[in-house]
């Protein structure tokens, strides 16, 4: 088992100035871009805070895994839980676990199904994904127009792991955009998912062109996906202008491509942000402090227009 640990607790001989707090995270993959970013900016928060110590471990895409770090997370008697879902379907059992022991619990970036019914010292802290697939799609919609093809344009989606919530609704926010009159010249003419992975997705759009279809958008879950597809059309020879690619999530890897003329939009998700405010919301919650159930950070839209904004952020 991977395991991290993060102290910046004060010596003992300093005890009395500063109540130690112990907060177990279980990260869904320590091997993904975007979560990397999110451990990190737990990470480096916790850092700076005195008396807080935080125990980093990776569930390396296991359910059962990262049950287990939280049952164990329990035993060890830590003060709160942050749990970044490998299945937001999961999260029930890790929910009623955490609440057994009277341990408060945060979910960061990945909605839990139990969002509705979380305890009262349960929380959710992240982004509104109806946000994230809403912008993506709307400014591919936009682009495709610009580009004069507003009449019968086609469109590719990519989806991440459809146990993952965040997949699901960012697929549905792209249909609900093409439902719209300003998009529905649009046709979705394949979707299938790419597990989130840039592997993956070259994978899927080398079998996507090899079966011959014809299409004037990729619109992706995420920007490994997104990415991933831009390998894959430029090994075939395909240039870039021809194709709108969004994603989501606006990597250090994802704003490169843009620069490079590659990917035509995608939405920036605060990873360092979610990150810090998990950690904040399991303090409130371990210090018996009010929080709303469910904190928000803002996506926003990133074009290469705006870009130099988002390179900085990076």
């Amino acid at each position: 088992m991977k395991t991290l640990l993060v102290s910046t607790a004060l010596a003992a001989s300093m005890a009395g100035a500063v109540h130690a707090e112990n907060i177990g995270v279980s990260m869904a993959l320590f091997d993904d871009n975007f979560l990397t970013v999110l451990r990190n900016g737990m990470i480096g928060y916790g850092e700076g805070l005195e008396g807080v110590t935080l125990q980093v471990e990776d569930a390396q895409n296991d359910v059962g895994k990262q049950l287990n770090q939280i049952q164990n997370f329990v035993a060890l008697g830590v003060d709160a839980i942050i749990v970044n879902p490998v299945d937001t379907d999961a999260t029930m059992a890790m929910s009623q676990a955490a609440a057994d022991a009277g341990i408060p619990l945060v979910y960061v970036n990945r909605i839990p199904v139990n969002l509705d019914q979380l305890p009262d010292n349960q929380a959710f802290v992240g982004s509104d994904e109806k946000e994230s697939g809403t912008l993506e799609a709307q400014e591919v919609c936009r682009l495709l127009k610009e580009q004069g093809k507003g009449e019968g344009a086609k469109a590719l989606v990519m989806m991440g792991e459809l146990s993952n919530q965040a997949a699901r609704m960012r697929t549905q926010d792209i249909h609900d955009v093409i439902a719209t009159d300003d998009c529905s010249f649009i046709e979705i003419v394949d979707q299938q998912t790419a597990m989130w992975s840039r592997t993956l997705g070259t994978d899927l759009m080398t079998n996507w062109l090899s079966a011959g279809l014809q299409f004037d958008a990729v619109i992706s879950n995420n920007d490994e996906m997104a990415i991933g597809a831009i390998q894959a059309l430029k090994t075939a020879g395909i240039p870039m202008e021809d194709v709108v690619v969004g994603g989501v999530d606006a990597t250090a890897d994802a704003l490169t491509a843009m620069s490079q003329g590659d990917l035509d939009v995608t939405v920036f998700q605060n990873a360092a942000g979610q990150g810090r405010g998990a950690v904040d919301a399991a303090l409130s919650l371990a210090r018996g402090e009010d929080l709303e159930r469910t904190v928000y950070v803002p996506f926003e839209l990133v074009t290469p227009d705006n870009l130099a904004d988002y390179t900085a952020k990076n």
